[in-house]
């Protein structure tokens, strides 16, 4: 149900081209807010931004690799210069695969981390100023369960993860003084296309992997539901809570 609980606020999303980061640009624009949607996937995020027009919303974006400090200071420049501010930085850009830690090459522990962990650097160094300037502003960064244990076959991702969880809580504490609250969520799985990538090789034992798995077998969560978690972080409603690390995984790690 729409409301107007982001109305005139300015909300900057990363990966929304798909996944979660689709549904939480979806779900705040339905809620008021004026959308900033960025994605390497152009396709992905013309996707988006038309679905949000076309549902009466407000939203804009540009093609931004997070990974690079220059793209993202372009998109940032362009959001800016559209909306006029920025209320809200949601991280939800990330990557990653099942890879036996033997199969895993220099450039394969680069890229998850220059997306995953550099990325919201980058994000967060050029959107700070921008946020200090607003009452209630606020960051939320997509992290994972794996930000919270380590898992097999997923050691790039798992130090990315509990790096970005790190990060965020060191954000927390800097700005608490300054009105800048900044938060995680960790997901457990969810049906995003993400997701095909942790399937794991047939070589790969089953017994290290089943502990991942919910309580209730099949049970995946959907974008939207993230989303509804994230939209919750960035509200009035959450101001008590800042450097949380708020699980959504069914109950995995109970």
């Amino acid at each position: 149900m729409a409301t107007d609980r982001f109305k005139d606020r300015v909300v900057f999303v990363t990966g929304a081209g798909s996944g979660i980061g689709r549904g939480t640009a979806e779900i705040f624009a339905r809620e008021g807010a004026k959308v900033f949607a960025v994605d390497l996937n152009e396709d992905g995020l013309k996707q988006t931004i038309a679905a949000i027009s076309a549902a009466g919303g407000v939203a804009d974006g540009v093609a931004c690799d997070v990974a690079s400090m220059a793209s993202v200071r372009d998109a940032m420049t362009r959001a800016i210069s559209t909306f006029e501010s920025l209320d809200v930085l949601v991280n939800a850009a990330g990557v990653g695969r099942a890879i036996r830690f033997e199969n895993m090459d220099e450039a394969e522990w680069h890229r998850v981390l220059s997306i995953n962990l550099y990325g919201p650097f980058n994000t967060t160094k050029v959107a700070i100023e921008h946020l200090l300037k607003r009452k209630n502003a606020n960051i939320v960064n997509v992290a994972s369960i794996s930000a919270m244990r380590g898992q097999a076959y997923n050691a790039h991702y798992c130090a990315s993860k509990a790096g970005l969880l790190n990060f965020t809580r060191s954000l927390a504490l800097e700005f608490a003084s300054r009105g800048l609250r900044a938060n995680c969520v960790c997901p457990g799985g969810v049906k995003t296309p993400l997701v095909r990538n942790f399937t794991p090789d047939s070589d790969m034992e089953p017994h290290l992997i089943a502990y991942s798995m919910p309580p209730v077998p099949g049970k995946w969560g959907k974008p939207e539901d993230i989303a509804n978690v994230i939209a919750f972080l960035a509200s009035d409603e959450a101001r008590m809570i800042n450097g949380a690390a708020l699980v959504a995984d069914f109950g995995v790690l109970a």
